[in-house]
């Protein structure tokens, strides 16, 4: 389908409305017009636009709280009992990134073209994934899309508090680390010259570990530019790294079993796989669909190669809970939820259940990191202050004493 923008008047009020909408032709957007009561008087192809032709807010992301209150506010519209169209139109009002509501009005358009909710959301993966797309899909076939929408809203809210909170985890070592180097970057580039030209004014050799750090700060004033072309291939390779199928898989492993952080980690992923899983069982969307969802959302490959081998041995006729016992990156307690779930025919509210549990783990986990954090980074401080007090200072006050004794004597002799 083409995107047109379009000015049409309403056969009711004889109010002029402007708008875009996907159709086939112009004819086929003219044909939508006429069937919504709007009598066409412009019809043109959507442009680009923009500065120079090129429309900056292709450049936007489009902001996970965003999509949630959108989420929310079309749940409580569709639950009053707007027509889908309606509430559709009523809840992208409200949406303040350009991105977004472009996005959304071309979700609007698909729909009153015929197509479900689902399917038009599906034409834009980078905002609505595949989980987003199933629980609106089987809200529709239920009949209960307020209720997934809600469901959908309140998951959203959740994920985004487990990735804040670890966000806020790391924040504080990574800024102390910040400080240290442009700490240490300031005593190789000015300080350590200064003592060198002393040095070798008084034809005094300077300590080994000295001389090491002063061949680093030679190389680093005479070819900075070479240093900050290192650094650039450096940051693009670990990211050209991270981004292969191999790197992922690395850093993925690494964050499980990460000293300190891997215990949070596992914990955060058993939440999102638990509030991901049973959002989708609770909305009626199949075990082996949801799982291949699941393992999507987790968003670690080694927890997803664990699902996918769950939901083979699920296709085979296994219990979803004797699948997930007894492996090493899945914490106990899941399964067993999972199994008192598959009992009683409540595995949708067992899942939300542990959600819920690991959720308010990460929390108190991020509480305890950060005691703990802090001694650790001024251990790491201090290490690094000693280090740069042996190498720079130790042999100033050294000299410092020497002079002293020099120039002493030398006022005896001269009197």
């Amino acid at each position: 389908m083409l995107d047109f923008s379009y000015t049409a008047r309403d056969q009711a009020s004889g109010q002029v409305i402007k708008g875009s909408i996907q159709a086939d032709s112009e004819n086929a957007a003219a044909d939508l017009l006429m069937q919504k009561d709007l009598v066409p008087v412009k019809i043109v192809p959507a442009s680009a636009g923009g500065l120079f032709g090129v429309n900056l807010s292709s450049f936007e992301r489009v902001g996970a709280k965003e999509r949630v209150i959108f989420t929310r506010q079309l749940s409580t519209l569709i639950k009053a009992g707007l027509p889908i169209t309606q509430a559709l139109a009523t809840a992208v009002d409200q949406v303040t990134s350009e991105k977004f509501k472009d996005i959304l009005q071309k979700v609007v358009a698909s729909v009153e073209g015929g197509s479900s909710l689902a399917d038009s959301f599906g034409q834009y993966p980078s905002v609505f994934n595949k989980t987003y797309v199933s629980l609106v899909k089987a809200g529709e076939s239920s009949g209960t899309l307020d209720v997934a929408l809600e469901r959908l809203a309140t998951q959203q809210e959740k994920e985004l508090a487990i990735a804040s909170k670890v966000r806020g985890a790391l924040i504080y070592p990574l800024l102390v680390f910040a400080v240290i180097v442009v700490v240490i970057g300031f005593m190789l580039v000015y300080v350590l010259p200064q003592i060198t030209s002393l040095y070798d004014s008084l034809g005094k050799q300077l300590p080994i570990y000295t001389s090491i750090l002063l061949a680093g700060s030679q190389f680093t004033i005479r070819y900075w530019w070479l240093t900050i072309l290192v650094v650039i291939a450096i940051v693009f390779g670990i990211r050209a790294w991270v981004q292969s199928t191999g790197g992922r898989r690395a850093l993925d492993r690494f964050k499980l079993n990460a000293p300190v952080f891997g215990k949070l980690f596992r914990k955060v992923y058993m939440a999102r796989f638990a509030r991901t899983m049973g959002s989708l069982v609770a909305s009626g969307v199949p075990m082996l669909d949801a799982l291949d969802i699941t393992g999507e959302a987790v968003n670690n490959l080694i927890i997803k190669d664990i699902i996918d081998g769950a939901a083979k041995q699920v296709k085979g006729g296994k219990a979803l809970s004797a699948t997930l016992t007894g492996h090493k990156y899945v914490l106990s307690l899941v399964p067993q939820m999972i199994r008192i779930g598959e009992d009683s025919g409540t595995l949708g509210d067992m899942l939300d259940k542990v959600a819920t549990f690991f959720e308010d783990e990460v929390d108190q986990t991020v509480k305890n990191l950060s005691t703990i954090i802090e001694p650790a980074m001024m251990i790491l401080l201090g290490g690094m202050v000693f280090f740069m007090i042996a190498a720079i200072l130790l042999p100033v006050y050294s000299l410092v004493g020497g002079g002293i004794d020099t120039s002493s004597s030398s006022s005896v002799q001269t009197k």
